[in-house]
């Protein structure tokens, strides 16, 4: 069966009954319909006081064509534990229509080990996103008015740093000329579109505590400056407290289930390239108040996702993972060791075993958080003994375990033997976190820690304007905050076609932002668009509503 038709054959609860299995009363889930809901902000604070769970992030190396299964692997995990008797939940993000409609297609798990309602999570699910584009947009609608109706606060309109969006992906849009017409129509000035996941609102959600928090965030966005250069604050041009209002729903995390009727909390979405790229700090930290343990999933592979979860997530939520799941496939490996897409299903040991140097960086680069990974051999029908041996054994020669993981097949029941190594790690205390970085490093030791680090670049290429700028925000106090690096996510290199384990590299830094309101330095390595745009053939040529009324092409 197709991952669709496993979808549409679930035998889903009422979200009420996968409420009670985390001890959320009824009065407190907001239904829509019968099978998805949000969780009240009354009783998030209310069990504020209970004990935190065990937190496990899952990670993956840089992904392929051939694919790795990250998301597949998270919620099988789920599954796997509370099958070995653990009170277990998922903890992922919302999709983006963008890449829906695009080349991406659904975001919800795979096979035996997908979040269901799955069509809903990949369409309009509970209008979180759709919130989120509003409240953007009502900003950048009154940023505008503000200059029409005589621009009190001064604002310099060839330095306006804040772009509108959409969640849709629209090359079209990425620079415009608006106010075009006349007088009426206000100051003409070029301007564009991003895409909502990457949003700074949309970070903003996913790293505040509440609305509180939401609305003092929002009020720090920054949406550009005076002739002076001294910034000028979405709470200059009075929209916080409009845009909180718009988010006021949003904030609540999204409670559905998976195959296995297990509680998924489903909340949130920045891209991963761009932003942080992992689901909201509220839903994890609710997740690890009603459950024992919390699987959670990063956005890409470990150089992007995993390092901004542990240096920007967990530094900013005060979090402390406990264990790590590194996903590779057989598939990968070979696709690392240089064989073509096409040949994937020949089986190449030599080829496995050259394409491992990838997952070895990304094993040593875990350790360097403090953490003890455990790899997950992601199965496909096509990989044979061998192959799998020679992902083990190398792993074991890098001090870690290997586990082959056959829950898209098999649900719960091909995953536990990994959900019982997890829970060892776990008991036996093998982690202890620690960010990459302190608070205080200068701005652009951050950048060189991770460059030299993580990527492996020997050095970091930045001209004049970038490094004074990054002095110019420590000046103005903004030295403390995190960095988010905006990079490619198919190479530890800014080009895409260098997989592996490269050196010998450098990492071109071309522009960095302030997200002031999310709370952290976006730095802008090689080419990375904020606005995609749809392929030669986008998958939404193949979405339509059967004649059963169903949805076909959306997974």
């Amino acid at each position: 069966m197709s991952d669709i038709e496993i979808a549409r054959a679930a035998n889903k609860k009422p979200i009420q009954e996968i409420g009670q299995k985390l001890g959320i009363p009824n009065e407190h889930l907001l239904p829509f319909g019968h099978d998805k809901a949000k969780v009240s902000e009354d009783y998030i604070k209310s069990v504020q006081g209970n004990k935190n769970g065990h937190l496990i992030l899952v990670t993956a190396i840089n992904p392929t064509p051939a694919g790795e299964g990250k998301t597949t692997t998270t919620v099988g995990l789920g599954d796997g534990l509370n099958a070995i008797g653990k009170k277990a939940a998922v903890c992922i993000r919302e999709a983006s229509l963008g890449p829906c409609f695009g080349m991406k297609g659904g975001a919800a798990g795979g096979g035996y080990a997908q979040v269901v309602p799955m069509e809903d999570m990949n369409l309009h699910f509970t209008g979180d996103f759709h919130a989120i584009t509003s409240a953007h947009n009502l900003l950048a609608a009154m940023l505008d008015n503000h200059i029409y109706w005589g621009n009190e606060q001064e604002v310099d309109i060839r330095r306006i740093a804040y772009r509108r969006v959409m969640d849709m992906n629209d090359r079209a849009l990425r620079e415009i000329v608006c106010n075009l017409g006349g007088v009426a129509n206000g100051f003409p000035r070029e301007a564009g579109f991003d895409i909502t996941v990457a949003s700074e609102v949309m970070a903003i959600l996913c790293l505040a505590n509440d609305l509180a928090d939401l609305e003092k965030r929002l009020g720090d966005i920054i949406v550009g400056y005076r002739r002076d250069k001294t910034p000028v604050y979405c709470r200059d041009i009075k929209a916080d407290g409009a845009m909180t209002v718009l988010l006021q729903q949003a904030m609540q995390p999204n409670l559905v289930q998976t195959l296995e009727n297990n509680p998924a909390f489903v909340h949130g979405g920045p891209f991963a390239n761009i932003a942080h790229g992992c689901n909201s700090v509220v839903a994890t930290t609710t997740a690890l108040k009603v459950a024992d343990y919390v699987v959670t999933e990063a956005g890409f592979g470990a150089d992007l996702g995993a390092e901004k979860f542990f240096d920007i997530k967990c530094r900013k939520a005060g979090l402390k993972p406990e264990a790590v799941v590194l996903v590779a496939t057989v598939r990968a490996m070979k696709m690392n060791g240089g064989v073509a897409k096409g040949d994937l299903n020949n089986e190449n040991v030599d080829a496995v075993k050259k394409g491992c140097a990838n997952l070895g960086r990304h094993i040593e680069n875990i350790k360097k958080f403090g953490m003890h990974p455990i790899v997950a051999i992601n199965h496909f029908v096509s990989d044979t003994d061998a192959e799998v041996a020679a992902i083990q054994e190398f792993v074991s020669g890098e001090g870690s375990e290997a586990v082959l993981c056959k829950h898209w097949a098999k649900g719960s029941e091909g995953i536990k033997e990994l959900a019982e190594k997890v829970v060892e790690i776990v008991e036996a205390g093998k982690s202890d976190f620690k960010p990459l970085y302190e608070d205080d490093l200068s701005l652009f030791g951050k950048i060189e820690k991770i460059a030299k680090e993580i990527y492996r670049a020997d050095e970091v290429i930045a001209d004049s304007k970038i490094r004074n700028q990054l002095k110019e925000w420590e000046e103005q106090g903004y030295g403390n905050l995190p960095v988010c690096m905006a990079k490619t996510q198919y190479s530890f290199t800014t080009d895409p076609t260098r997989r592996g384990a490269p050196t010998g590299h450098d990492l071109p830094v071309r522009e960095v932002r302030l997200s002031a309101g999310a709370g952290f330095i976006v730095a802008i390595c090689g080419e990375i668009m904020t606005m995609p745009g749809l392929p030669k053939v986008p998958s939404a040529e193949n979405i339509r509503i059967n004649e059963a009324g169903q949805i076909d092409g959306l997974f």
